[in-house]
């Protein structure tokens, strides 16, 4: 497969809610997308950097720039391309994770859709639907936090995750437990908010029976997340840690975790990320798929990686109306807490042009010198 141009666009989906963390907060999901031109076909992807670079070193417009001057040149430079020489291609540059994982899901798409087989059945699933739980964003008060997290209960989601912060974790966790009792499965996110000085505080979240508390400490500390692991009854799933199959192996083999979260735009692709699912199942160690506040590409692909048979756990993939009220693609819906993969090749949808026309505040195309 030859690429013939990658066409990038900036777009803008406003958020139904601001979605709030420990780090900062959101009102709009600004995303690139990507249009990858071969001589098979058309391959859609986005990347899902945030405006600024809070959650990991990498930004939106840092994205833009990498991917026009390096890393697109190098596939559009690039003879015979598959989808597992992408990763060897874009190797020499160092970096820019979710900058490579938009190309390489790009070029999966395309490459899926010209053979007619799904990206599901390419990465190895073994599901046609998948459960998903829904992430939510810290509130003003707690009577505000209860009431969103029944609408999300009455929705369906089979798993609800609090983001918290210092200030804002023990009470309200309690208080949420006390509210929705001890069927529903809570875990609680903290976005390396602390630090291993808060661990007899953060030992206090044991007696509310969460399944994991994800990503307590700094992203760059598995030996601070092993001994605060050793301190806890309550699983440690880390996130922002991860960000390579040999970070997932470090985190494994040092007992930093019980859990892992992959997201594929943070590993840097979905192979990697399937390799990460690999090693994770050989290991007993438990895996979800993360999100990004996706629009319906990001959410398309992240279904498929979510129906291989390690993700046992329901994954923040949730139904587009949790976030969008109007998105570039069909929606996704919500059903008895599962959500059906589209079927069909590729990713099995792709944009609304005159919608994603209407929200593009800037296109460019790069074509071979």
């Amino acid at each position: 497969m030859k690429v013939q141009a990658i066409e990038l666009r900036r777009i803008s989906l406003p958020l139904v809610t601001p979605f709030r963390t420990s780090q900062y907060t959101e009102y709009e999901r600004n995303l690139l997308i990507v249009q990858l031109h071969t001589d098979e076909g058309i391959g859609w992807a986005e990347c899902s950097a945030d405006d600024v670079p809070v959650y990991w070193s990498e930004y939106l417009d840092g994205a833009v720039d990498v991917i026009t001057r390096v890393l697109g040149p190098a596939l559009l430079r690039a003879g015979n391309l598959t989808p597992a020489t992408v990763s060897e291609i874009l190797a020499p540059y160092k970096g820019h994770r979710t900058s490579k994982c938009a190309l390489e899901a790009a070029v999966l798409d395309a490459w899926c859709r010209s053979a007619g087989i799904s990206l599901a059945d390419h990465l190895g699933a073994v599901h046609t639907s998948v459960p998903v739980g829904v992430s939510v964003a810290i509130e003003d008060t707690v009577e505000a936090l209860l009431e969103r997290v029944d609408e999300y209960l009455e929705a369906g989601y089979s798993r609800i995750k609090l983001k918290i912060e210092p200030g804002r974790d023990v009470d309200t966790v309690r208080a949420v437990r006390s509210h929705i009792g001890d069927e529903v499965m809570l875990q609680v996110d903290g976005n390396g908010a602390y630090s291993l000085a808060d661990a007899q505080h953060l030992a206090r979240l044991d007696e509310f029976g969460l399944t994991l508390v994800e990503q307590p400490l700094a992203f760059d500390d598995l030996r601070a997340h092993a001994a605060l692991a050793r301190l806890m009854r309550t699983p440690i799933c880390l996130d922002e840690s991860i960000v390579s199959l040999r970070a997932a192996a470090d985190a494994i083999a040092l007992g930093a975790c019980r859990v892992i979260n992959i997201k594929p735009c943070r590993v840097g692709g979905y192979l990697e990320s399937r390799r990460i699912h690999d090693l994770c199942l050989g290991n007993d160690v438990p895996v979800w798929c993360g999100g990004m506040l996706e629009s319906g590409l990001g959410r398309a692909a992240n279904l498929a990686l979510a129906a291989l048979p390690g993700f046992t756990m329901p994954g923040d993939i949730s139904a587009t109306e949790r976030y969008f009220a109007q998105d570039i693609t069909r929606p996704f819906v919500l059903s008895d807490g599962r959500m059906e993969l589209p079927g069909g090749p590729g990713i099995g949808v792709q944009p609304d042009l005159e919608v994603l026309d209407a929200v593009t505040s800037w296109r460019t195309t790069i074509r071979p010198d």
